[in-house]
């Protein structure tokens, strides 16, 4: 009994840690979406009517429209994900860290390493390894980066030779990768890399240490005015 009323419990504040957060990212989303609302019983409003009116022409009304209810949730919850997920890119994006912050979202099978190489105007490199070798996703000045990027290459070809390198600078200019976007990017990368030949190669570049590695990171955007250190090591 003590069991079953202690898995129903966590059950029970899982289930309110759900709805605090899709109230927390309704809200979020609705300052920068102000229709989000709006969209989303229309959505829920027309799915269910279409259902609805193609039950009554059938002659099962009550079947259809409860289906066409289950439809409609369903589409309701999709087109609230892509609007959310619209506006947070809208909010992350020109702040700096803000690819770092859709690195670390990435999903499994992939390890991150942000702010791996930095200058003082805060064009900044950071790091993605897994299956299709390591990702050097870039932000900041087009022009600056490409230094940066070059130089994190050049270092990446000496410690982990049989490991493809790409690069990514992030950006909206031709050639560059909308942050919207970098996500995906990482994924179509063919997967050339098996799985233990992923984790040697987090261990050697784990063994160089990072420019970042004894320096606490905030998640997400990195704070807008934040400057490296003076005495700080450039790469």
């Amino acid at each position: 009994m003590a069991r079953k009323a202690t898995a129903e419990s966590a059950a029970n504040d899982a289930n309110a840690g759900r709805l605090k957060q899709i109230a927390l990212t309704y809200k979020m989303t609705r300052k920068a979406d102000s229709k989000i609302g709006l969209v989303i019983a229309g959505v829920g409003i027309v799915v269910l009517g279409v259902f609805l009116a193609i039950g009554f022409l059938l002659g099962h009304p009550v079947y259809l429209g409860i289906l066409g209810l289950l439809v409609a949730v369903l589409a309701m919850a999709i087109v609230f994900g892509r609007r959310a997920e619209r506006a947070a890119f809208g909010q992350m994006e020109g702040q700096p860290g803000a690819a770092a912050a859709v690195l670390q979202n990435i999903g499994r099978g992939w390890t991150t390493t942000p702010a791996v190489a930095m200058n003082r105007s805060q064009d900044v490199v950071h790091r993605a390894v897994g299956r299709a070798g390591v990702v050097l996703v870039a932000e900041g000045n087009p022009n600056r980066v490409k230094s940066l990027l070059a130089a994190e290459k050049k270092k990446m070809a000496r410690i982990v030779v049989d490991v493809p390198v790409h690069d990514v600078i992030v950006g909206d200019g031709e050639g560059q990768v909308p942050l919207k976007k970098v996500r995906t990017t990482l994924l179509k990368f063919p997967r050339v890399l098996s799985g233990p030949q992923v984790t040697a190669a987090n261990d050697r570049l784990r063994a160089m240490g990072d420019l970042m590695s004894n320096m606490p990171l905030p998640k997400g955007p990195m704070p807008k005015g934040t400057r490296m250190p003076r005495g700080g090591k450039m790469r």
